[in-house]
């Protein structure tokens, strides 16, 4: 599966959460994230634009393995997820086939759907609220964005690291 995404960058989370339910999006998820990064010895997986993810959402566990395709006007990857059942159970195996965690994020996320297009608010300890908006295609995200009072230019190709990273060099 293709993921098409970007950031928009300290947000008026409750100014935004307000748009989206004026839209008609409906609350999907409110709580914490914790996701840990694996690589191999000598980051592998990161040097050739491949991530692997495990993630604790509320109560759901999830394996992810992205590779990356474009960071032009969105980062867009190709996806594969799985839904488990054992966060540290995974977390061990994993360890056992000799992946390393490299980075373990924590953070709350609120996350609303509508017409099939995500919108996760993030917060970090230290760092603004940030709107992640994930859609089919660029064009999708250029509308949103644009109905939630943003434009394309406030939109940023970024992964988190790459938030975390800019917040942390402010």
């Amino acid at each position: 599966m293709k993921e098409v995404e970007v950031k928009i960058l300290e947000v008026d989370k409750d100014e935004v959460i307000k748009k989206l339910k004026d839209l008609g999006a409906k609350k999907v998820f409110d709580g914490e994230i914790i996701a840990i990064y694996f690589d191999f010895e000598g980051q592998k997986l990161t040097k050739g634009g491949k991530l692997l993810r495990l993630r604790k959402r509320g109560e759901k566990v999830e394996l992810t393995f992205k590779q990356m395709i474009s960071r032009e006007k969105a980062k867009i990857m190709e996806e594969y997820e799985v839904k488990l059942t054992d966060f540290d159970v995974i977390k061990k195996i994993l360890n056992e086939l000799g992946l390393k965690e490299f980075r373990k994020v924590i953070k709350h996320r609120v996350s609303y759907t509508l017409n099939n297009i995500h919108f996760e608010l993030d917060t970090f300890p230290d760092i603004p609220a940030f709107l992640e908006i994930e859609a089919p295609s660029i064009e999708k995200i250029r509308e949103f964005a644009h109905k939630l009072g943003f434009s394309i230019e406030d939109t940023k190709p970024w992964s988190v690291w790459d938030v975390l990273e800019y917040y942390e060099k402010k």
